[in-house]
């Protein structure tokens, strides 16, 4: 039975979750050195495809990640680590990257797949809390993430660690966005669509 609401008390609360998840995604910055540049020279390096995956919570932050990567101009999609252990890992070539997204770098269907992939010539960056987990050791570049605070319910549901790990996605998309030169006519011409769409074809045609 769920207690009754109190209105001032959730409002309260609401302001508390969301300061928390804020001051998680503000530490992020401090945890920004080398390793961001090497995940950033991998991928500009990529002859292939930037191959992004992570399972429970990290499926999402990794649909979302090739999402915006395709967004700033990279080759990239997202693959499913478990159906990869079922044939999909045929897709694989030398030539691509296997991004991962992997709090704790312990999934087994993960690092089977990373394993995989290692022996198919595909080069894995790990995105993770844990350098010194099975993955991060089978991984050519490791980009370590730790979320800052007591922002995840039960320390198990992934709310505010998501949303850091999210943050340390768009830094590299950004980063490779910039470095690229990808400019605004050629995303242009990938997302005709929608109202982002509609709004790029009417700024071109003023210019």
């Amino acid at each position: 039975m769920a207690k009754k609401l109190d209105p001032k008390r959730l409002r309260a609360r609401a302001r508390l979750i969301a300061r928390r998840e804020a001051a998680a995604v503000e530490a992020l910055a401090d945890q920004m050195d080398e390793g961001v540049g090497r995940v950033v020279e991998c991928l500009l390096a990529c002859k292939g495809h930037i191959l992004v995956t992570g399972s429970g919570t990290s499926h999402a932050t990794a649909l979302r990640m090739a999402h915006l990567l395709a967004c700033c101009g990279r080759p990239a999609l997202y693959l499913s680590a478990t159906d990869c252990l079922h044939g999909g890992s045929g897709a694989v070539t030398a030539k691509d990257v296997i991004y991962i997204i992997s709090k704790g770098g312990r999934s087994a269907e993960i690092n089977q797949f990373a394993a995989i992939a290692r022996d198919r010539g595909a080069r894995i960056v790990a995105q993770t809390e844990k350098p010194d987990s099975p993955l991060a050791l089978m991984s050519d570049v490791v980009y370590h993430v730790r979320t800052v605070g007591d922002v995840d319910p039960y320390d198990m549901i992934a709310t505010g660690s998501s949303l850091v790990n999210g943050a340390a996605a768009d830094v590299v998309c950004v980063l490779l966005l910039e470095a690229t030169g990808y400019s605004k006519r050629e995303f242009g011409k990938t997302h005709p669509g929608g109202a982002v769409g509609r709004a790029l074809a009417e700024k071109q045609d003023k210019s």
